[in-house]
């Protein structure tokens, strides 16, 4: 979407928005490729599975796969603006279930499997989603949500066979049986650009998850904020991978979506722990050119020796969630070979800041300027007026603008909040200097960013607050340095309840083990002090600054 030019400032200028009032994600990733002599022969998806298989997938495998999905889903009554959530991990069939639902109009839910049942069963219920594509193994654990999720009619199992689609509710279908019954022949639903297709949710400092809804054309609003940090991507030759989960946005539509917009294979491959090493050999093993690595991801590749022997040979590398140090920029430099452009955004309006160091200097600290086609300025709270270069207030995008989330689902209140008039609050402050570069200075909340998740202290608190040994309880996050931050509960127990479970040692293993099973594994709280009291303001609310303080 970015036009040729020789300077950033020439490129800004000639930046135009190309988006039809009629648009499909499924078309513009999938059918549009099916056309004319190729036929969709280009590969996709390339994926190597945890067994070192390699499996090929090409657009035309897409299309075919993702419309008997469509049909199939369409058979059991999911229908346009219906939910259908995905629970897998970064595979092939994962894309396949989010295009057969864009194929129907529906709105696709992503899902991450290291979700505790708490958080499934809150996004499930609240998204009413009538259809879950997902596996054996993450259906087994949700079997015991079921009863209190009426809405959702139709659950498609990979790995479940013949005899495993029998339960009483008739709602389990095995993923091959579905597909090989059902049509290859499916023509997508006509949507306009501005109309629902999905619901990613964001955690926040108080309260339940909520979940951006996003139009279509959050894909094209994407397309700059891309093509910018990995040095205007595409290039011939470009394959792209992340080892951030698709059930983010920074997976999903900062990688996948647009590589497929592109015609650009994608590779597919998570491991169980992210392994630095593993990883290089992983990108030299697949001549992967671009990728999209976590600030925790490149802390944990810089420890590793020697990272020339790997072979890799990278012609772009993206980064963000959390501010990048002139000393992870000259280790890039100098062992990836290539300078790291570091972007910002969130998840209601995302990749709007961003360097490009083939374009303007990369300024160490800085997340880079605001990416062509998005309005970003440090604002005035009040009256929403942009402040004086160089001056501190909150970063604000201002509307219309094609990556902008639609609104919160079935949350007005929380939608009107995150408005100053046109300005969109990011809930960061910062600076915007004289150049227009822009500098983040701190959260206006209490959310944690911790090893590139951002996570609400709110859903883990009320996640302790569950087991009985607890009596009151308080998250934080506290630095670290390698993922930034780590969560940190302070737990006032019950009487007794110490000694009962044999100690602090044993109880903080036990209230740890409950987070990861109840909340999320990537959530729960690695410290646990056990303290008397809580520092509470009048009005009973927690100060969280005195606990972050204690460290």
């Amino acid at each position: 979407m970015l036009p040729e030019a020789a300077t950033f400032d020439d490129l800004a200028d000639r930046f135009r928005w190309t988006v039809p009032d009629r648009y499909s994600i499924a078309v513009d990733v999938c059918d549009r490729h099916c056309r004319g002599a190729d036929s969709g022969k280009a590969a996709a998806i390339i994926e190597e599975l945890a067994d070192g298989t390699i499996r090929r997938h090409s657009f035309a495998d897409l299309r075919r796969a993702s419309s008997r999905l469509a049909n199939a889903l369409a058979g059991r009554g999911v229908k346009a603006g219906d939910r259908v959530a995905v629970l897998l991990g970064q595979q092939w069939e994962t894309a396949v279930a989010h295009v057969a639902a864009w194929r129907l109009g529906a709105i696709s839910v992503p899902l991450f499997t290291l979700f505790g049942l708490d958080a499934l069963s809150y996004r499930l219920a609240d998204s009413g989603a009538r259809a879950l594509v997902t596996d054996a193994a993450q259906a087994e654990r949700i079997d015991g949500l079921l009863p209190d999720l009426p809405d959702l009619a139709t659950i498609v199992c990979l790995g479940a066979g013949s005899s495993d689609v029998s339960d009483s509710g008739q709602r389990l279908v095995s993923w091959d049986a579905v597909l090989a019954a059902a049509s290859e022949d499916h023509t997508p639903v006509d949507t306009a650009a501005d109309d629902p297709a999905i619901i990613i949710y964001t955690s926040g400092t108080t309260g339940k998850p909520k979940g951006a809804l996003h139009a279509h054309r959050v894909l094209l609003g994407h397309l700059p904020g891309v093509e910018l940090p990995q040095r205007l991507f595409p290039k011939p030759g470009d394959l792209f991978w992340t080892p951030a989960d698709w059930a983010w946005i920074g997976g999903l539509i900062d990688v996948l979506l647009p590589s497929l917009h592109h015609g650009v294979p994608v590779l597919a491959h998570r491991g169980a722990k992210f392994d630095p090493e593993e990883a290089f050999a992983l990108m030299a093993r697949h001549r992967v050119r671009n990728v999209f690595l976590p600030p925790t991801a490149l802390k944990m590749l810089r420890q590793v020796p020697d990272p020339g022997r790997f072979g890799c040979d990278l012609r772009s590398v993206g980064s963000g969630g959390e501010t990048l140090g002139a000393g992870l920029l000259d280790w890039g430099r100098d062992a990836l070979g290539v300078t790291i452009n570091e972007f910002y955004g969130q998840t209601e309006c995302n990749l709007i800041v961003s360097n490009c160091a083939d374009l303007f200097p990369v300024r160490p600290g800085s997340m880079g300027r605001p990416v062509p086609g998005h309005t970003v300025a440090v604002i005035d709270p009040e009256t929403g007026a942009p402040v004086a270069a160089g001056a501190l207030g909150p970063i604000a995008v201002r509307r219309p603008d094609p990556v902008m989330f639609l609104g919160y689902w079935n949350n007005p209140e929380a939608t009107a909040a995150k408005f100053v008039g046109d300005w969109l609050l990011t809930g960061d402050t910062g600076r915007m200097d004289e150049d227009g570069y822009v500098w983040f200075v701190g959260r206006d909340d209490d959310v944690i960013t911790s090893a590139g998740y951002r996570i609400g202290p709110g859903e883990v608190e009320d996640c302790l607050l569950k087991h009985p040994a607890v009596a009151m309880v308080a998250v934080v996050g506290v630095p670290d340095p390698d993922r930034t931050e780590i969560v940190k509960a302070f737990v006032v127990p019950v009487e007794g309840a110490v000694e009962g479970h044999g100690g602090e040692a044993a109880l903080t293993r036990a209230l740890q083990d409950f987070a990861k099973a109840h909340h999320a594994a990537h959530a729960y709280p690695r410290r646990i002090a056990f303290v008397d009291s809580l520092p509470m303001t009048t009005t009973g609310k927690i100060v969280r600054r005195d606990l972050r303080a204690r460290g």
